[in-house]
């Protein structure tokens, strides 16, 4: 049984708070007072802390010096294992655009990895659990495609969707897709059918073109205001659709260099806290010093903690969710909100808000500690840790 000064769960705040676990689950949350622990249960003490669910990541491509797309049991284990530290629990493995080959074989290992940690339940250790596959390309615009190498971007079919489900093996979560391409709209209901969210992204997209596309079953904007058609009071693009369609969610890269602080201020003033997601869009520098790493197979170069390609061009970020939430309350969000926007707003984008992103009983036991400056102490993954 843990107990702490205060949990968020995150939709509700209690004071001297208690979690039990049991076999990797929660079993019972509420005032300490009120619970009971069962017999020969260990006991954890928070005092002066703030116990959360575990950061649930969307959008990650890699940290501590490894690349999702690398796709090996090492490389996957030092990603989720270095995310972990900073509060992350459970991750969407995130893809880049690359050739066919270099795309199928890295979806198929990411596929088996996901297989045999879900049927051994080893996860070696305190680590992220890796839910899926974001598909970030190759079916975005060749005007907003940020740091995506053209040569490997394509028009959207729904036999090139097919063989990168074939691929992935039942694995992929989140499908990134340009709507105004000829056959998006297709390749949308497509995904939709498979049981995909479909994400607009790397889009430049008019106001239409992502309506159509929200009307076929998209539902997600992928790092909004970045890699998208800039907003015009005349033609508002697909900003224009993720700010007022209520159908839509937003994800933002809040580390202070993607998007400026007014910025997130009127995304959460449009959307609400129900409705945007914090994501890291981490990349293999993440929580490892600056020099040069890959993104997928790019060379990207890191200097004072920001990604660029040899263009100069942002190349995802060195972002973790804790300082992504630190962030958020900075700029006046209440921490309960800016929580729920690293846990439960991502585990209801995938379906999965009765298992991940909140203290409830039936929830897998991942927990993370927060001191007074909201600094992860102590993380729990699946009744593993602290």
């Amino acid at each position: 049984m843990l107990t702490a000064d205060r949990l968020l769960t995150p939709l509700e705040e209690i004071p001297g708070g208690a979690v039990i676990v049991e076999d990797g689950r929660i079993t019972a949350v509420g005032r300490r007072e009120a619970m009971t622990a069962p017999p020969g249960a260990r006991e954890i003490h928070a005092r002066g802390m703030t116990a959360v669910p575990g950061f649930v990541d969307a959008h990650i491509h890699g940290a501590g010096g490894r690349d999702v797309m690398e796709a090996t049991a090492a490389a996957l284990s030092q990603v989720t294992q270095k995310v972990a530290q900073h509060g992350t629990t459970s991750l969407v493995a995130t893809t880049i655009t690359a050739s066919a080959e270099v795309t199928s074989r890295s979806l198929e290992g990411i596929a088996r990895f996901v297989r045999e940690n879900s049927v051994s339940g080893e996860h070696g250790g305190t680590s992220a659990e890796i839910l899926g596959i974001h598909l970030e390309g190759p079916f975005l615009s060749p005007q907003q495609r940020g740091v995506h190498p053209p040569e490997w971007l394509a028009e959207p079919t729904r036999e090139g969707l097919k063989k990168l489900l074939a691929a992935a093996d039942g694995c992929a979560k989140i499908l990134t897709i340009a709507p105004e391409l000829p056959g998006a709209l297709e390749c949308v209901a497509a995904a939709r059918a498979a049981g995909l969210v479909v994400a607009l992204g790397h889009t430049n997209a008019t106001y239409a073109e992502a309506e159509a596309a929200v009307d076929r079953g998209a539902r997600h904007a992928v790092h909004i205001f970045n890699a998208m058609r800039p907003f015009s009071h005349r033609e508002t693009g697909v900003l224009g659709a993720a700010l007022t369609d209520p159908r839509m969610t937003a994800e933002v890269i809040a580390d202070g260099v993607h998007v400026d602080g007014p910025a997130i201020r009127l995304l959460l003033a449009a959307k609400g806290f129900n409705s945007v997601l914090l994501v890291s869009d981490a990349t293999a520098a993440t929580g490892m010093p600056d020099g040069n790493y890959l993104l997928g197979n790019l060379e990207v170069s890191v200097a004072r903690g920001v990604s660029r390609n040899s263009e100069g061009r942002l190349a995802g970020s060195t972002l973790t969710l804790d300082r992504a939430v630190r962030n958020i309350v900075a700029l006046g969000a209440p921490l309960n909100a800016a929580v729920q926007m690293a846990t439960l707003n991502p585990a209801r984008l995938l379906g999965m808000e009765g298992r991940k992103g909140a203290l409830i009983p039936g929830a897998d036991a991942d927990i993370v500690l927060l001191d007074s400056e909201l600094r992860v102490t102590g993380v729990m993954t699946r009744g593993v840790g602290l």
